[in-house]
């Protein structure tokens, strides 16, 4: 098993209804998480929209780059941007309070993925070395809305993974006390069809996994697709999820 194929190591569960009411009518907890709709039935009392997505594996190739920026395309090592379908996304990060959601400032939200020929930067792999590039990694700090904003790429696909972006919310990650959430990302597959017919992620051949058959998303990665909208040359999404803090 290689490094990339150890993203199949699942963590974190969609939570059942009950559940998330539970933690609404009360201020307990430790640490921060994110909460799933996916039992909420029609007839219930709604819940507040904000809330959702469920945690997700890491993966092996975080690295904390240090590097705060909004757009994520160029290497700071030789100034190169990476090719590929422009996508501008947009965190909405809320705080979930009492039957409510409020917007949550100054929480760092890191975004990494592969390029279009499925190759992450900073690593070292089997199949190739890029150790000292930061292509496609970054980090932003949530405004007084709770927004955080990437312009970045629409990311290619390697062996044993369907389509995905990874993402990592911390609250203060200078000091122990912070909390973190980590989860992925997803497209729908007929969109990454469309896509993947241009160069240049046409140049890799057909894609080897779709969503339904991989591990991770079939826990909870329906929640996770971003839903695109066309955006000049490119796409552009909005991820809204809300998070618990003790």
């Amino acid at each position: 098993m290689n490094d990339r194929e150890k993203d199949d190591q699942q963590t974190g569960r969609i939570l059942t209804r009950r559940e998330v009411f539970t933690i609404l009518g009360t201020a307990a907890g430790a640490g921060i998480f994110g909460y799933s709709l996916a039992q909420a039935s029609s007839t219930a009392s709604p819940l507040p929209g904000c809330i959702g997505k469920p945690e997700q594996t890491e993966g092996p190739y975080f690295l904390d780059t240090k590097l705060n920026r909004s757009d994520i395309r160029s290497d700071p090592s030789d100034g190169s941007i990476m090719d590929g379908i422009p996508l501008l996304l947009e965190f909405h990060v809320s705080q979930i309070t009492p039957r409510s959601c409020a917007p949550l400032p100054g929480a760092v939200v890191d975004l990494w993925h592969c390029d279009a020929r499925g190759i992450y930067s900073g690593v070292q792999d089997p199949h190739f070395n890029t150790l000292g590039r930061k292509f496609l990694r970054g980090y932003q700090v949530t405004d007084d809305a709770g927004m955080a904003r990437f312009t970045t790429i629409y990311p290619g696909w390697y062996s044993g993974r369907t389509v995905h972006m990874h993402f990592k919310i911390r609250t203060n990650p200078k000091i122990q006390t912070g909390s973190e959430f980590t989860s992925q990302l997803y497209f729908d597959d007929s969109v990454t069809d469309h896509v993947y017919t241009q160069i240049p992620y046409s140049n890799r051949g057909q894609r080897m996994m779709r969503n339904k058959e991989d591990g991770i998303f079939q826990v909870g990665g329906d929640q996770l697709i971003l839903a695109l909208t066309r955006d000049g040359l490119g796409y552009s999404a909005k991820f809204e999820i809300g998070l618990e803090r003790p």
